[in-house]
């Protein structure tokens, strides 16, 4: 039987959201009123979160839905829903639903111990108390083993001291702000005549997101500066830090 709810109209549906939003009052006026043009809209889970710590513990059970409506100009407007047990709270970007999912988790994950259920996870992610930040988590099927101890803020800081002109930018920072785990490795070969020759070294910098989603920077270090200083370059793809290391090493 069809669920009642696929019958709402964009405007039902709209009106239900921000009437159970605890902070409803929070979205920009202008954003709102552009929705009183919205012709129809849809709705999906992005992530959810269940976790229980057994008898006398806390339990958290928070889901993230992603609500689009289609405007009469042809625009579209997404929606971020966080449910969770002290209610709903509703945001206009992801990045302020990824924190608020994570405030939650860190409220009541830190008192769990280990071995509860998380949907959020791709399944290749096996140990999952990377979620509690009680043990380092492997990845299924590729031996990589990952440390949760302040991957969003090592991010940030690896993006801060890149020097390259063509460093990831804001959309790259903007994941990396949901950051669980990462896993830092040295890459010496395979790199031609560069690999770790003349100063110049490759660090791979792979993170693990909120979604379960992997996401790696690669990072060439080197002194090809002509003070020979020591600098830092960032790259998105693999490809571009590997042409930048075999120009950096010619250099020194």
């Amino acid at each position: 039987m069809p669920n009642e709810c696929e019958y709402e109209t964009a405007e039902e549906h709209l009106a239900g959201l921000l009437g159970r939003a605890l902070n409803s009052f929070d979205l920009p006026d202008e954003l709102v009123e552009s929705l009183d043009s919205a012709l129809a809209h849809t709705t999906s889970l992005h992530s959810s979160l269940h976790a229980s710590g057994g008898p006398g513990r806390p339990r958290l059970s928070r889901e993230t839905y992603r609500h689009t409506y289609l405007l009469l100009d042809g625009a579209t407007v997404t929606l971020w829903e966080v449910v969770h047990a002290r209610g709903n709270e509703v945001y206009a970007d992801e990045e302020s639903a990824l924190v608020a999912a994570a405030r939650l988790r860190e409220q009541v994950l830190p008192g769990l111990a280990p071995g509860f259920a998380d949907d959020d996870l791709d399944p290749g992610l096996t140990d999952l108390a990377v979620l509690s930040g009680l043990a380092p988590v492997e990845r299924a099927g590729t031996g990589r083993t990952y440390e949760a101890d302040g991957s969003a803020d090592h991010a940030r800081r690896l993006l801060r001291r890149a020097e390259n002109p063509d460093r990831p930018g804001e959309g790259v920072a903007r994941l990396l702000r949901g950051a669980l785990a990462h896993r830092i490795t040295r890459a010496l070969g395979g790199h031609g005549g560069a690999g770790g020759r003349g100063g110049v070294i490759l660090y791979e910098h792979a993170f693990l997101l909120l979604d379960g989603v992997e996401l790696s920077l690669w990072e060439v270090e080197h002194t090809a500066t002509p003070d020979g200083s020591h600098m830092c370059e960032v790259y998105a793809a693999e490809r571009s830090a590997r042409a930048a290391m075999e120009r950096r090493a010619r250099v020194s």
